[in-house]
């Protein structure tokens, strides 16, 4: 049997499969993917399953957006030596995981929750929830103790969903006795949550207001062009706002020459600088994040069988090390084995 040497943090993080990548994807968690792959053990998870939540209409739209986000993770660096990229949907511990802390949570806890209440808002659910939306906490549990985790990367909305992770983790140990399972740590980006282009949510696939890794020139050129800045600020010699003004909101997530944009703060605030002028360092700025990020997807895109070659071997090590855990809480609940009664386990 093989021992496990590495002992480094665990993080798992992922995305769900609703369509390709954005800059408030790369600023909120895939950036700090990145530079954390070389000094902790990582999963990335495509998380298909949870994507049919509500998306249980389209699981063309689910199964299809797998590998859009494969490439944007191969794109912006993620290293499948150092991190082990899965298919959620492959892993049939996490189901079985998810259906047993549903034992240790109640309904009226997972409707209280902050990132829950919030989305069934946005989309408008009402009463008609659908279930697995609802248990969506459970299931994110599941994923975070399957491969026990301990260390998970989340925007700040998401901080509630660590939490919760973390009580069930207490009440099942408290059940079984001892520690199977280590609770996990929220790790929030210094940058806060990206706004959309039209500055009215946060940037996101379905609202339409995104920039998307794989964004054309002309595209992210279209993009600043729209992007809201201050309704007041008529002319240049006007004094400007930069707080709420999207355009410094992204030249503060992108720009690194800080101190050039402290200047074009000033000469905002003061009159003297109009919006096209600062829309034109903000596109000069994204053009050169996103262009080889772009280039790097296309080559990507042209073998189609390697991305495939890497997901298959990332998910057959990750059903591996989410069935040992599975293992482990089913025996520390004491639940019932062939085995034990004497026959040989049903295939």
């Amino acid at each position: 049997m093989s021992v496990d040497i590495d002992h480094r943090p665990v993080i798992l993080t992922g995305d769900r499969t609703t369509g390709p990548l954005h800059l408030g994807h790369y600023v909120g968690s895939l950036k700090n993917r990145v530079a954390l792959q070389h000094s902790h053990r990582q999963y990335l998870l495509l998380a298909d399953t949870q994507a049919l939540t509500d998306n249980a209409s389209d699981p063309a739209k689910v199964r299809r957006n797998v590998l859009e986000v494969a490439l944007d993770y191969l794109a912006v660096g993620i290293d499948p030596v150092q991190t082990t990229i899965c298919v959620q949907s492959g892993l049939p511990a996490l189901a079985e995981l998810t259906l047993l802390y549903l034992n240790f949570v109640t309904v009226a806890r997972l409707e209280r929750n902050p990132t829950i209440k919030d989305e069934i808002q946005a989309r408008g659910f009402g009463r008609d929830i659908p279930a697995g939306f609802l248990c969506y906490p459970a299931a994110q549990a599941a994923d975070i103790t399957g491969f026990k985790a301990n260390v998970v990367p989340v925007g700040e909305d998401q901080a509630p969903l660590i939490e919760q992770t973390n009580e069930i983790v207490r009440r099942l140990n408290r059940q079984v006795g001892r520690d199977v399972l280590p609770e996990a740590r929220a790790l929030i980006p210094s940058v806060g949550r990206l706004p959309g282009v039209d500055g009215k949510a946060k940037m996101s696939k379905s609202q339409g207001n995104a920039i998307a890794l794989s964004a054309t020139p002309d595209e992210i050129r279209d993009a600043v062009r729209r992007m809201y800045t201050d309704p007041n600020h008529l002319r240049a010699s006007d004094p400007g706002t930069v707080e709420g003004n999207v355009v410094f909101t992204y030249l503060d997530a992108f720009d690194e020459d800080r101190a050039a944009v402290e200047e074009l703060k000033a000469r905002y605030r003061q009159g003297g600088l109009g919006d096209a002028s600062v829309k034109r360092r903000l596109d000069d700025v994204l053009q050169s994040l996103l262009a080889p990020i772009r280039e790097r997807r296309a080559a990507l895109e042209r073998d189609p069988g390697y991305v495939l070659d890497l997901l298959r071997a990332g998910t057959s090590a990750a059903r591996e090390r989410t069935q040992a855990t599975l293992d482990e809480v089913r025996a520390g609940l004491g639940l019932f084995t062939f085995e034990e009664a004497g026959f040989a386990a049903p295939r």
